[in-house]
């Protein structure tokens, strides 16, 4: 079962699916449908529907539910004389897929999106399926599609390691890899789901790598500390840790052997506590990065309303599941601006999961934008309590919760936020909306080559 390319289909007049790649007609068994037969997924059926009656070619994102986990594939449905003719690509699992691997949810959907490999592994690391992107990737999306049953490693080359598998994920996550085809340099990143299974992405390191900290020391005897943390600190505690955590889960499900119940339980909290310090030891890393003050975005012409769209598909799971509507800008609505694409992504990925993490359920965040004097501005409101004024700024500070604690935050990502949005010539701020809410406002400098042809 095998999934590096697209997945092609076929339905009939009647719109029954009578071909289709093995992946695609796995699934339509597994969700209760017979192949040949109509279509099981609802979504993919009233696409489907539509194209045939409306003879026009239509892309959709959907996510649906698949052995008790969230999937989303991007649908590509063209008119056929005998039908419609069906491409599926992005074929991914959700983020609600994951289980505790000690990441932020916001940091493994930007971590995702990045990614150019992602790889679904059984619980012993051997490959399922795959979706395969970047050019100087196609030799390894050859290997993929030929690769059921194998184990991952057996298809890179781990730096530092002569190890064969089976080895604790933990040893292996953020290992760098070399991959045949391929100048860049890698880093293999291990998502553990539900299931027992992983989900490996492979991260280029050019993207992996903060811009903005490369500097070359001075000829002084005082030691530079800066790049401390996330150069050096940083990558030489996650080895460390990670094997505490993965020695720590050996001896909480018994592998190492029968040990008595209250044992148990304080593995377990060697094992929370790990993830936690991995955690927080990955937010300092950033936040060395924006506080350097040669750290400097690249700038690029991007689209706020493009950006919004993408943050909310990525966190759409997560609102789902609280019953959250999220209130995005039209697919026709452009905001232009000037900005690094992966920063304002991170950006609104911490305003959007922070709406929803905080607003009742059964509500709806708002996001909206729009150009004012040379600005383009992008809102996000939510129908949660909302913030005082003498919290409007304290909300960005270093740490601050507001007193709320065990949600698992570090305090640090609105900071962060606004950090960037600085470094970018913007700006971000929070004021009370009409709604009773907080409505967060992030501005950057608009695209004036652009904003003529988005408001025309």
């Amino acid at each position: 079962m095998t999934a590096a390319g697209p997945i092609r289909a076929r339905a009939d007049a009647v719109d029954r699916l009578v071909e289709a790649d093995e992946v695609m007609a796995a699934l339509q068994v597994r969700v209760g449908g017979a192949y040949p037969g109509v279509i099981a997924v609802p979504a993919l059926l009233a696409l489907v529907r539509k194209v045939r009656v409306q003879r026009i070619a239509l892309t959709a994102m959907i996510t649906i539910e698949d052995d008790g986990q969230p999937l989303s594939f991007r649908a590509s449905v063209a008119p056929a004389d005998d039908g419609t003719r069906i491409a599926i690509t992005e074929w991914r699992l959700a983020a609600s897929a994951w289980g505790n691997d000690g990441s932020g949810p916001d940091d493994i959907a930007l971590l995702r999106h990045l990614a150019e490999a992602h790889v679904v592994l059984d619980a012993e690391q051997r490959v399922i399926s795959g979706f395969v992107d970047g050019v100087d990737l196609l030799p390894f999306a050859d290997s993929v599609r030929q690769a059921f049953g194998r184990y991952w490693t057996d298809l890179v080359t781990v730096d530092g390691s002569s190890h064969h598998q089976p080895l604790h994920w933990r040893l292996l996550d953020d290992a760098a890899v070399q991959i045949v085809g391929s100048a860049r340099r890698w880093r293999a990143r291990l998502l553990p789901l539900r299931n027992g299974g992983f989900e490996l992405l492979l991260v280029a390191e050019t993207v992996m790598a903060n811009p903005g900290t490369e500097s070359i020391a001075p000829a002084t005897s005082t030691p530079d500390w800066k790049g401390l943390l996330g150069q050096n600190l940083a990558p030489a505690l996650r080895l460390p840790v990670n094997r505490i955590v993965a020695n720590a889960e050996t001896i909480r499900t018994r592998l190492a052997g029968p040990i008595a119940e209250p044992y148990v339980g304080y593995a377990g909290d060697i094992a929370e506590s790990g993830r936690h310090l991995l955690s927080l030891v990955e937010d300092l890393a950033v936040l060395e990065t924006v506080e350097d003050e040669k750290f400097a975005p690249a700038p690029d012409q991007i689209d706020l309303a493009d950006c919004a769209r993408r943050a909310a598909g990525i966190l759409g799971v997560r609102a789902q599941e609280r019953n959250i509507t999220l209130a995005l800008p039209p697919e026709n609505a452009a905001s232009p601006a000037v900005g690094e694409f992966r920063r304002v992504l991170q950006i609104l990925l911490n305003l959007i999961g922070n709406a929803i993490r905080y607003t009742p359920g059964h509500t709806t965040v708002r996001v909206e934008t729009g150009f004012e004097t040379g600005m383009a501005w992008l809102t996000v409101e939510d129908e949660g309590a909302g913030i005082n004024p003498d919290q409007a700024e304290r909300v960005f500070n270093k740490f601050e919760r507001l007193g709320r604690i065990g949600d698992g935050g570090s305090g640090l990502g609105l900071y962060i936020s606004r950090k960037l949005a600085r470094a970018m010539g913007g700006e971000l701020h929070v004021e009370s909306a009409a709604s009773g809410g907080a409505r967060f406002v992030l501005s950057l400098p608009a695209d004036a080559s652009m904003q003529a042809s988005a408001l025309g």
